[in-house]
């Protein structure tokens, strides 16, 4: 939440200077408070570990938030019950006949990203999700496989074959410091990676529309965002678990796909979390800076 101080108070200028947010009186004053209604698109094929992923970002914030978790009405998971899914996830074209609005939509990665996105059993429906969003939702966090399908149906941007999976924890730079979705962020973090494919930074730096906020010398762009931050794109999976990427490395070798270990992953044979803190402020920061500050109190009034 934003520190409440006179801008008179010698501090003030400091904290412009440094881009730090702060709330004059007259602001708070004028402010009307609601809840913030989140949705997530979860297209991961394990439902409850990605929600419980997510929701403990979300929940570390304290911002009060109301979810709702969305699926495809195009695609039946095969790894979720169905009665799971109708006792806790609503289908896209019911949020639609609810006339529906959100603050803020999260869409997750999934394991589809070595085939052409028009292949995807729920492609069309995605589309039709992303022209609904433009209208009805005011930012959207784009995950991994997401974030490479939305940068391909938004802006063009194709992704490409890696010559072999792009699996570990990496480090990453990050860039202009002053754009709130990095706002307290160190020179450098850890995120974890695992992905088929990627979105070349060469190809984001010819979109006036878009900014590369962080990237890895390794495995290449990790965090962009279009310069109104309605749109953010995350090609890592900072929300991932302590333990998500060794269990996908024994998955992977279970099937004798030859993944080679996760680098920068395990210290002494055991996976180590280095990315939490980090991951923990990109979501406050979306939340608060991207979302709260600046959606309409009324939601009819999103445009």
């Amino acid at each position: 939440m934003p520190v409440k101080i006179d801008p008179d108070l010698p501090a003030a200028k400091f904290l412009d200077r440094e881009n730090i947010f702060y709330m004059t009186n007259e602001r708070a004053l004028s402010q009307e408070i609601r809840p913030l209604k989140i949705a997530i698109l979860n297209l991961m094929p394990n439902k409850v570990a990605t929600e419980t992923q997510l929701l403990r970002l979300i929940g570390n914030t304290p911002l009060q938030v109301e979810i709702v978790l969305l699926r495809t009405a195009s695609y039946d998971s095969k790894h979720t019950e169905e009665e799971y899914l109708k006792s806790f996830y609503m289908t896209f074209d019911e949020a639609i006949e609810r006339h529906l609005r959100f603050d803020g939509l999260v869409i997750t990665g999934a394991p589809v990203e070595k085939m052409e996105f028009s292949s995807v059993a729920y492609w069309e429906e995605l589309r039709r999700i992303l022209d609904w969003a433009k209208t009805n939702v005011y930012s959207s966090m784009y995950i991994c496989w997401a974030a490479q399908a939305a940068m391909y149906y938004l802006y063009g941007i194709d992704k490409y074959p890696l010559a072999e999976k792009a699996f570990g924890v990496f480090k990453h730079k990050v860039y202009n410091k002053t754009n709130p979705l990095v706002r307290g962020f160190n020179d450098e973090f850890n995120a974890p990676h695992s992905r088929y494919t990627e979105v070349k930074r060469s190809d984001a730096e010819k979109v006036e529309q878009l900014e590369i906020l962080a990237d890895s010398d390794e495995v290449g762009l990790y965090l962009v965002a279009s310069r109104d931050l309605r749109h953010v794109f995350v090609f890592g999976h900072g929300e991932y678990d302590v333990d998500t990427l060794d269990l996908e490395y024994k998955r992977d070798k279970s099937r004798g796909l030859g993944t080679k270990k996760p680098l920068h992953y395990y210290k002494k044979g055991r996976p180590t979390m280095t990315w939490r803190s980090h991951e923990s402020l990109l979501i406050s920061n979306w939340l608060n800076y991207c979302v709260y500050q600046v959606t309409p109190y009324d939601l009819t009034e999103l445009k």
